[in-house]
């Protein structure tokens, strides 16, 4: 396998066009045609990862978080960055990040979170506008129906759980071709008026390449007329944090005390009355206090994120509880999802759960 097979599997799971705008994800060092001998998941790419990728013979890095987040002026070792950088490059390994792409997956970082802590029915805490496209094309109305089923293979017309879906009004067209031209229907330089379908069809941003692919290869027309729009739709299905409930409600200290063990977390640091009993509770992992508000608002008892500030506990205002358990805590079963996640898809290749400590916080 080559890294680009590898990553393409990755981006089934986290389409890169989900991450954030601020984000550095994909393959960050390395070429996509090296032939893969091993994969090693991270949640961070140190010099210490880099060695064991080399003992244990893995050239590709799959990590969460990106080594390259700012742009790089140099590369003479100076900084942590450029030694794992420099590492990486003089022994072949390439290094792929999914970070916030895997953070708006429905079944990346919040959705593994809410499976270790028993969390049921969970849904997007906060959906990401602007992922919903719009696609509308004029064809002949003999050949709308095999257009319209080839456009459903490339992936448009998906609406949640329903997939197929279309509106299609029937109207007429007209446009003359001139001499260069080489017309499906009409002839040069007359006006030719034709009995045409307004096929209108929404895909995810993600799919606008496959899409647009479909219309182009299976539109009759020489010149084919179409339009894109970028919808304001929140995505429910994609989007940062989750927010679910628990099986029965339960003391709030209770769950705390559950949380803590649940997510082998060395503390944790909390706002809000505990003594109140809990059962609806949104989770966000990595820094979360820009979720606290969208928390309140879907009735959670209890927002369990990390990075929290001193001023920040207050805006629970006696609603919820904020539990801060730490950075990486939040983050670290992802690397768990995303070995089986490759493991169910390469089962005869080698996939490696990375044991080096990467977790920067000490506690005493």
């Amino acid at each position: 396998m080559t890294v680009k097979d590898v990553t393409t599997l990755l981006e089934s799971l986290a389409p890169l066009a989900q991450a954030e705008d601020f984000d550095n994800v994909g393959l960050l060092v390395g070429s996509n045609d090296m032939a893969v001998s091993g994969v090693l998941v991270t949640l961070d790419t140190l010099e210490n990862v880099v060695d064991e990728a080399i003992a244990n013979n893995c050239n590709l890095i799959v990590s969460f978080h990106p080594i390259i987040f700012k742009g790089l002026k140099k590369l003479n070792g100076a900084t942590y960055v450029e030694r794992v950088v420099m590492k990486a490059i003089k022994n072949d390994i390439a290094i792929y990040s999914m970070h916030t792409a895997l953070d708006n997956s429905p079944n990346g970082v919040n959705a593994k979170i809410c499976e270790v802590l028993g969390i049921q029915n969970p849904g997007i805490l906060i959906p990401k506008r602007a992922t919903v496209k719009k696609l509308t094309t004029y064809v002949p109305k003999e050949a709308a129906a095999s257009l319209k089923e080839a456009l459903f293979a490339a992936g448009a017309g998906n609406m949640g759980n329903y997939s197929h879906c279309s509106f299609t009004t029937e109207g007429v067209g007209s446009f003359r071709a001139n001499e260069a031209a080489n017309p499906t229907k009409g002839e040069i330089g007359q006006t030719h008026y034709e009995e045409e379908a307004r096929v209108n069809m929404i895909f995810s941003s993600t799919m606008e390449g496959a899409v647009l692919a479909a219309l182009f290869k299976n539109h009759p027309y020489e010149a084919v007329a179409y339009e894109v729009l970028t919808l304001e739709n929140n995505d429910a299905h994609i989007g940062m944090g989750m927010v679910g409930d628990l099986k029965d409600p339960m003391e709030g200290l209770a769950f705390l005390k559950l949380l803590k063990v649940r997510m082998q977390a060395q503390g944790i640091r909390y706002s809000g009355n505990a003594n109140r009993p809990v059962q609806r509770i949104a989770v966000l992992g990595g820094s979360g206090a820009f979720a606290i508000g969208a928390a309140k608002a879907a009735g959670a008892d209890v927002l369990v994120t990390s990075d929290i500030k001193y001023h920040e506990y207050y805006q629970e205002e006696g609603k919820m509880l904020i539990a801060d358990i730490g950075h990486y805590e939040t983050e670290q079963f992802t690397k768990n999802l995303l070995v089986d996640y490759l493991t169910k898809k390469m089962p005869n290749f080698a996939v490696r759960l990375s044991e080096s400590k990467t977790n920067p916080i000490n506690y005493l």
